[in-house]
This record gives structure tokens, sequence and C-alpha cells, in this order.
């Protein structure tokens, strides 16, 4: 499949969460005019706890330095857990343009902001330690998630989210979330621009918030989802299953934040 843009975001590379397999599958199934990388590409901070870096780790970013190089336009706009990367903006690497935030147009005219979220994240920004915290708990989250559906695969049963259902039933999760949604659209009207594409709180999503089309890419730790812009300027949801699963402006995409 083509498409004229793809946006993914919180790949998490240098984690044992990151499903770098099957981010490489999508990325040689699908090919775009652009490819914009919405921030936590490389977990800085995981790796300065601990590191780990396997060989599909190293494949990701060669893949895509490839597309780079055969004429994908590839925008990498860093997030917190690769805040790193924010010391070398407006710089290009391989192809790759280094960019605080960004501008895409789509087919049809609309102006969509396209930053990673971190900012509007008052832990990340207000309390940091609360938020390495946060971070580690993911983490094991994570890490139990994985035993469990080890088990229930070989019960024969269906992959089953821990940290979705634990965020679902926390209401302080859920009125976390809108708030973001509601603070990032709010301050794309400002700027007069008719949506926006951003990453951070791995919940894949496009709605409308007042007026502002609101779309969030997901994550590659579980939802393992990207946003797609069609040729015509239509954007979709896509979920990167053993066959692509399309959603075109989904109500409510269940899948896991942080």
């Amino acid at each position: 499949m083509h498409y004229r843009a793809i946006f993914i975001s919180d790949l998490h590379l240098g984690t044992p969460g990151c499903q770098a397999e099957a981010l490489l599958d999508f990325l040689k199934e699908h090919t775009s005019d652009y490819l914009y990388l919405v921030g936590d590409i490389i977990d800085g901070w995981q790796l300065r706890r601990r590191w780990y870096w396997p060989q599909a780790h190293n494949d990701v970013i060669q893949k895509l330095l490839r597309k780079a190089r055969k004429g994908t336009r590839v925008i990498y706009v860093p997030g917190n857990h690769d805040e790193f990367a924010r010391h070398f903006l407006d710089h290009n690497f391989g192809g790759i343009e280094v960019l605080e935030e960004t501008v895409h147009q789509t087919a049809d005219g609309r102006k969509l902001w396209v930053i990673h979220g971190d900012y509007f994240d008052a832990v990340v920004q207000q309390a940091k330690w609360l938020a390495y915290v946060g971070d580690y708990l993911y983490e094991f989250t994570l890490k139990l998630n994985r035993y469990l559906n080890n088990m229930r695969g070989r019960l024969g049963l269906p992959y089953w989210s821990l940290s979705a259902y634990l965020k679902h039933k926390v209401k302080k999760a859920l009125n976390y979330v809108t708030d973001f949604e509601n603070a990032v659209a709010q301050e794309a009207a400002k700027h007069g621009y008719q949506g926006v594409v951003c990453g951070h709180i791995h919940r894949a999503e496009i709605r409308d918030v007042n007026g502002i089309l609101y779309c969030n890419d997901g994550d590659w730790v579980e939802s393992r989802s990207a946003l797609v812009e069609s040729e015509t300027g239509e954007l979709s949801l896509l979920f990167w299953e053993t066959e692509p699963v399309m959603v075109s402006n989904p109500e409510l995409v269940n899948v896991v934040g942080t």
C-alpha cells in the first residue's frame, strides 16, 4: 500500500516492549511520500538505566534511513523519551530532518500541527521525577503483560492488554487523557490550524474536539498503530496485525496509554 503520508510515534526502541519485528513488517509493506516520526522513537530513559538494543531495533533505524534515501521525506519530531535529539533541531541526519514541530498540509488543504505532545503533559513538565516513576511502573506492567499473554497463547486465547484494562478502570487516567486531548486541540486552534497530530499518550484516536481534528497515531509497544493519509486527504488509523486493520474516524480506539 502507498499513502500520501504516514505518521508513527512511540516506538520506544531500546526497550523489550518495542514490537520492532511487527514495525519492520509494516514499514516493508507500506510506502509514503511523507513519513513523520512523532517522538519517543528511541527510549533514552530506559537506555540510561539498562542497555537493550537487539538487531531488530537496529534494522528499524536502517529501514527508516533507507526510506529517506529512496525519496520519502522523513521528518523526526522528538519527544520526551528521546529529548536528547532536541539538541539537534533543524539538522539533517542521513536524509531525516529533525524538527521541534512541523505543519503537514493534507491533500484537501487542511493544515495539521505535528507535535509529540509532552509539552501538554503537566506531570512531564512539572514533576519529571514522577514521570520517571510512572515510566518504571509502566515497564513493569508491560513485562507482566508479556508473561500473561504467553500463557494465554498456550491456552489458545487471544491477546489481551493488561495496561489498557487498568487504564480504562481508573477514572483519573481517563480524565488525564481527556484533559490532554482538549489542551492539545485548544492550542492548535489558537495557532489557526485545522487539526493536530500527536503521540505521547499511546492512545490511537481520531475525533473532533471543539471543531479541531484531533489525531493520535498510538504506539508500537502494544497497539501497533499508525495514522495514514490517502492520496485524497482522508485520514485513518491503521492497526498492524497479521493483516492490517483500517479504522476511519473512530469514536474510540481501545488501546493502552502511558
